[in-house]
């Protein structure tokens, strides 16, 4: 296989997916839209090899190789010669169509044209190109070095081949898969958590328990690692939110309509641990 990877959009998952492949051995070109974010990516990634470094999970002199092998743009056109590009921008359909269209537009024929969506259904994202049966659905997980999971996604028309050289570029970076057969908005994992964190919400909101006894319920009785409102707040309450609300619109299904409490949180900004504030305090109290 080939190892000529490009990801649009260097943010958290981008810039992590751009990490684990260069670090892999994939060349990889890391798009974005200015400058300033393309800094803010590179440097993210410069400060996670650093910490690995310093670990001594990764040796200093493969640690620069890796980063000396991601080429930061803002030229789109730096996908032309992609085995694989990766979408990882923010999670409007509208935002995702723009960029594939574009897509469909330079790369080459054989190319796999992902996306990191967690709640899009791909066909839906695959529908504005002309070679839907190379589009899928590549679903990691924050923070990208280190969670082991990848969710393959098969869109409606995805084939095999595209399914199979997907598997093949996840694999590469080190992850485990699991494959999504039909392509329901929220997939596997996000509708298991979107459910999680609305019921959560909705009992802590009704003032059934505190935020701390509801986590601590799933921590100790399912044996979860975290629990379901501290995952809300370090994931981000608004992603949380938004990825249940695209579900609900899709499905119809009443187990997925987040309360009216998270929306409130939202629009206060209270989104969790990037501001502080979230069903916790971060200042004084850390949940885990």
């Amino acid at each position: 296989m080939a190892r000529k990877l490009a990801v649009i959009g260097a943010g958290l998952m981008g810039s992590g997916i751009a990490q684990v492949s260069a670090q892999a051995g994939w060349d990889v070109v890391l798009r974005d839209v200015t400058d300033e974010a393309l800094r803010r990516g590179t440097d993210s990634i410069k400060t996670s090899y650093d910490k690995f470094v310093a670990k001594g999970r990764l040796e200093a002199h493969d640690a620069d190789a890796a980063l000396a092998r991601i080429t930061p743009t803002t030229d789109l056109d730096a996908v032309a010669d992609a085995d694989v590009i990766v979408e990882a921008v923010f999670e409007k359909l509208d935002v995702k169509h723009e960029i594939f269209r574009a897509l469909d537009k330079l790369a080459k024929d054989e190319a796999i044209l992902a996306s990191n969506t967690s709640a899009i259904p791909i066909t839906k994202i695959a529908a504005v190109t002309g070679r839907p049966e190379r589009v899928v659905g590549t679903h990691f997980f924050s923070p990208v070095p280190m969670m082991a999971l990848c969710e393959l996604v098969r869109g409606y028309k995805t084939s095999d081949e595209t399914l199979a050289r997907a598997r093949e570029f996840a694999e590469s970076t080190g992850k485990t898969c699991i494959v999504v057969n039909r392509d329901v908005a929220g997939f596997v994992t996000t509708r298991l958590i979107s459910a999680l964190v609305v019921e959560a919400a909705k009992l802590h909101e009704s003032g059934v328990a505190t935020a701390e006894d509801i986590d601590l319920a799933c921590k100790l009785g399912f044996g979860h690692a975290m629990g379901p409102l501290a995952t809300a707040d370090l994931t981000g309450v608004d992603i949380l939110l938004h990825a249940a609300s695209n579900i609900y619109t899709e499905s119809q299904d009443e187990k997925f309509a987040p309360p009216e409490s998270m929306r409130r949180m939202v629009d206060a900004g209270d989104i969790g641990r990037k501001s502080g504030q979230g069903f916790y305090t971060y200042e004084a109290h850390s949940p885990e």
